[in-house]
């Protein structure tokens, strides 16, 4: 009898389900690594980013590649935080303030952040300036980075973490067998149920931060055309 056919004695059906669920997390981990390197490429072309885009690797693990988009987009945090840090430091008080006050005319905060960039760059477009305030006034674009770091870290700590991601095409069986060095058997069925928990969260906050970045990707090209 087949190591699925014990584990799933009642219901046949389910022995694709494990195949089905790994191969959805990966088509949702896929979109993000797109996502972000859209980002990324957007700060490094007008604020002076050098973040180095990101590639979703069939060679490691889905730890491994949770792990590769945690560290770009926690560098995109930092990158955030230096440029408040560099408006906070370059502008009156009253100025600064301005940048977060929901009341003040967008316009009216580009120009000044085009106002400090111009000190730091020598010159800089309103492109630059309009995707600095998009970023730093983004509660929506913050929260969901820190939300979806969370849930991959998440993720990569599960019992699937250390499966790689070209198992997917050799069968349940294989994927079975390797996660059974994890857990115990009887615990298996508990922690898929568990990364079925994760996944629903990862879609979810994969969803609010791809649309997000849309956002800001979309003034870009507004403000390009």
């Amino acid at each position: 009898m087949a190591l699925s056919d014990l584990l799933y004695p009642d219901n046949p059906k389910r022995k694709q389900e494990l195949i089905h669920l790994h191969q959805e997390l990966l088509d949702c981990m896929s979109t993000n690594f797109h996502a972000t390197n859209e980002l990324v490429g957007v700060l490094n072309e007008h604020l002076g980013c050098t973040i180095t885009p990101i590639e979703m690797r069939e060679s490691s693990t889905v730890k491994e590649n949770c792990e590769t988009i945690i560290q770009v987009m926690s560098e995109i945090q930092h990158q955030v935080q230096k440029i408040d840090s560099d408006m906070k430091d370059k502008l009156e008080p009253v100025l600064y303030q301005k940048l977060y006050d929901i009341k003040e005319p967008e316009l009216e905060k580009i120009a000044i952040a085009q106002r400090v960039f111009s000190i730091i760059f020598g010159e800089a477009t309103s492109t630059a300036a309009m995707v600095a305030i998009k970023l730093l006034g983004s509660d929506h674009l913050n929260l969901t980075v820190s939300k979806l770091i969370g849930v991959l870290a998440q993720i990569g700590a599960s019992v699937l973490g250390g499966v790689s991601i070209t198992i997917i095409g050799l069968g349940l069986e294989m994927i079975l067998h390797a996660i059974l060095g994890a857990v115990e058997r009887s615990q298996l069925l508990t922690a898929v149920r568990s990364y079925e928990k994760h996944l629903a969260e990862f879609k979810a906050a994969s969803e609010k931060y791809q649309r997000a970045i849309h956002e800001v990707t979309s003034l870009v090209r507004q403000q390009i055309q």
